[in-house]
């Protein structure tokens, strides 16, 4: 867990300069971690897949949900 946070924080801060692959090994995780981390944001809908620039993924932009309170 401590690694998934860890490669969303660098993806959010990466902004697309280094492919997916290259910025897990920047964090320190092997290709193969690094899939099994980009499988389990996808399905949390951390992030999608979007060509942006170099790397393919990007961090889901969040709507902001307005209080309708009285």
């Amino acid at each position: 867990m401590e690694n998934k946070e860890k490669y969303y924080k660098a993806l959010i801060d990466n902004a697309g300069h280094l492919n997916e692959i290259d910025l897990g090994e920047k964090i320190g995780l092997n290709e193969n971690e690094t899939n099994e981390i980009i499988a389990q944001l996808l399905s949390e809908y951390k992030i999608e897949y979007t060509e942006n620039k170099v790397c393919n993924y990007s961090p889901t932009k969040r709507t902001k949900k307005k209080n309708i309170s009285k």
